[in-house]
């Protein structure tokens, strides 16, 4: 996956998250739906979440330095982080506080119909957002499904804003539900509804990329394929009897650290060694170029 591409669709979903939050804010004033405020809510979180993933790619730019060996890549897995835990879950909360508060003390709404055209501009606002995201990710995601593609995923951004946009258009429809039966019925705890139903889709994204960020800050190994490419490129050369062991870690979206125990002819010299791991690294470098830093350590077979 890009970095450009992501870049693409968070650009993409910014204008249009901003576009749609004030649309949002200035039905809420004029109808007094608390769906409209939470989708407006939802929307400023996810502008907010777009600036702060710009913010985090630009920061994990930075050149390595003594005390950040390895560079700070995963600076972008941070920000990833936050978005998840912070703007989502306070969104969330809000949504179902204010949810909670209009299903126990309904009001009747003003002006219906100026909610119906800004949810039906939003409506095409997001659609526009996730198509783009859309596009982007087909271009690295292959045979795989959407979601498998979120879940396999090392760079964070496209996977966010998928699933941001792919939520808000949930959320749209939650709350074009709630204002329309709360316009038809004339009891306005369906608008209360609506926003019930779209805090608990906030809380449920947020969880979800939650657990999907910790574990790339934990740290994630190199997607299978990548696994065994870089197995094939070692196993080719010819002073590799087999590979002992391999290791990879991700050290940023777009860099691996290579980590392989192999089983050399004992009776090579340093030097033939030394020209040999040389030969191997460009090997692996050349069927994974994301294999930043590589770490090969000869040793003889034992069988183990």
């Amino acid at each position: 996956m890009s970095t450009e591409g992501g870049t693409r669709a968070i650009v993409a979903a910014l204008a249009a998250n901003t576009g749609i939050a004030i649309t949002k804010f200035i039905a809420w004033a004029m109808t007094g739906s608390t769906s409209m405020l939470s989708e407006a809510i939802h929307s400023v979180a996810d502008s907010g979440n777009q600036l702060l993933l710009l913010i985090g790619g630009r920061r994990s730019k930075r050149v390595a330095d003594e005390e950040h060996q390895f560079g700070y890549g995963r600076t972008r897995y941070v920000y990833a982080f936050v978005v998840s835990i912070i703007l989502f879950l306070l969104g969330g909360l809000f949504s179902l506080y204010e949810g909670w508060h209009k299903v126990h003390a309904p009001e009747e709404l003003t002006d219906p119909t100026i909610a119906f055209v800004v949810l039906g501009i939003a409506i095409g606002l997001e659609a526009f957002s996730f198509r783009t995201a859309i596009i982007e990710a087909n271009r690295t995601r292959g045979s795989r499904s959407l979601f498998r593609f979120v879940r396999d995923a090392r760079q964070p951004e496209l996977p966010v804003v998928l699933l941001e946009d792919a939520g808000a258009l949930v959320g749209l429809l939650f709350a074009l539900f709630g204002v329309t039966m709360a316009t038809v019925t004339g009891d306005g705890r369906w608008d209360g509804i609506g926003a019930l139903a779209i805090g608990a889709l906030l809380l449920v994204i947020a969880t979800f990329l939650a657990i999907e960020m910790s574990s790339m800050l934990v740290g994630e190994s190199a997607v299978p394929e990548q696994t065994d490419a870089i197995r094939q490129a070692l196993e080719a050369q010819p002073m590799v009897r087999r590979v002992i062991h391999l290791r990879t870690l991700h050290v940023g979206p777009e860099q691996i650290l290579v980590a392989a125990k192999i089983a050399t002819d004992p009776a090579q010299t340093a030097g033939d060694l030394a020209v040999a791991i040389d030969q191997a690294e460009v090997s692996i470098r050349a069927a994974v170029p994301e294999a930043t830093y590589i770490f090969i350590e000869p040793d003889v077979d034992r069988g183990q």
